[in-house]
């Protein structure tokens, strides 16, 4: 059963993952929409992002870790 079955199996052309792989990185693509347009994608979202937190930090009134010495005042104990 053995030597048939190693027969059968020799006899069939299969490639390894290796030559399927070899075979691919040599065949030319034309370019896609990520081999035109990435960069400039990946440059507007960046951009886009920092523009967006620029205007957060700038505009709505954060204030950054305010001390509270000399602003803040204990309140009177009311008494019952």
């Amino acid at each position: 059963m053995f030597p048939f079955a190693r027969s059968a199996l020799s006899s069939l052309k299969i490639r390894t993952i290796q030559q399927s792989m070899a075979r691919q990185s040599h065949a030319k693509h034309s370019p896609d929409f990520h081999d035109k347009y990435g960069n400039i994608v990946l440059a507007s979202g960046a951009t886009f992002c920092v523009v967006a937190w620029v205007f957060t930090v700038t505009q709505i009134g954060i204030k950054w870790n305010p001390s509270p010495i000399g602003r803040v005042t204990p309140k009177e104990w009311k008494d019952q």
